[in-house]
């Protein structure tokens, strides 16, 4: 028992048939892998940029966090050492001041004048509150600068701010 051509015609047919469809198949299985690893190169390039983009902030912040802390501590050791040399004595706190001259001040009868007994000093109780001034102003001084430089340094740079605009606050959207 042979089998003519004409009966082994279908099986052939059939078997090829099925090996085109699984070579299609298994081409497309390729062709998704291939679209999964091209997106997960994308996606980890992506990470790779945040990554460096986040350590160049976080060097940045450091960087002016430690500039400031280094300027407010010599104002506050400059303070200290003013306070010290006030406090014993080995320098002065003057006060800026202007006197009128002679004849804008109206005398009046029974005034007694006194002569100009040189520059004018603050009083002992009011020099400690003189130099917590300094120290809260030099305090909030480098806080402030400090804050300036990290949003022009840090914030600017951000992928969130460069997303953000403002230009749509005003717009009013209708449901």
């Amino acid at each position: 028992m042979s089998l003519s051509p004409l009966r082994l015609a279908p099986f052939v047919l059939l078997f090829a048939l099925l090996l085109w469809v699984a070579f299609d198949r298994v081409t497309d299985q390729r062709d998704d892998a291939r679209r999964e690893r091209d997106s997960a190169q994308w996606e980890v390039n992506g990470l790779r940029e945040a990554a460096r983009i986040t350590g160049e902030m976080l060097a940045e912040r450091d960087a002016i966090d430690q500039r400031n802390t280094k300027e407010l501590n010599d104002a506050l050791t400059e303070n200290k050492r003013l306070r010290r040399a006030v406090g014993n004595g080995t320098g002065r706190l003057y006060v800026r001041a202007n006197c009128p001259a002679a004849g804008s001040v109206p005398a009046t009868t029974g005034t007694a004048r006194v002569a100009d007994a040189g520059r004018a000093e603050l009083a002992a109780d009011a020099r400690p509150d003189y130099f917590t001034l300094r120290d809260q102003l030099a305090l909030s001084r480098q806080m402030i600068l400090g804050l300036q430089q990290y949003v022009r340094g840090v914030c600017r740079r951000s992928p969130a701010h460069q997303d953000t605009t403002f230009s749509n606050l005003n717009k009013r959207t209708t449901p």
